[in-house]
């Protein structure tokens, strides 16, 4: 079967980096484009980052610019996201999704597999 795994999320303070990954399983070579998608309480999904398959083309979310990076380690399968001067405001439960069906990217039902999830925290 095919699964995401996130890790990495936890409690810090603002200003302060983690650094998330994602690791796939079921998925044969690295044809395949991926995402992090977070959604805090009583607020929407939304996409953070897109990263297309063999990492050809990373996008970010305004929002995000500047402090967040997509990485990809098609060898080990993994995509990470470093995340630099974290503000409240990013605190969330941070998604991989993997296999887009051709939609925009930064929407949830383009993304036909996810993960569980890692809780990020930020506190002033």
């Amino acid at each position: 079967a095919v699964q995401l795994m996130e890790s990495g999320g936890g409690l810090v303070q603002a200003g302060d980096s983690l650094n998330l990954s994602c690791t796939t399983s079921g998925l044969t070579g690295a044809d395949y484009d991926m995402a992090w998608f977070r959604q805090a309480p009583g607020k929407e999904r939304e996409g953070v980052s897109f990263t297309g398959f063999r990492g050809w083309r990373t996008i970010y979310a305004d929002s995000v610019k500047g402090r967040f990076t997509v990485s990809r380690d098609n060898n080990k399968h993994t995509l990470h996201l470093q995340m630099n001067n974290l503000q409240p405001a990013d605190s969330a439960m941070y998604y991989c999704a993997a296999q887009s069906n051709g939609g925009h990217w930064y929407q949830p039902s383009t993304w036909e597999i996810w993960g569980q999830g890692t809780q990020v925290t930020i506190s002033l």
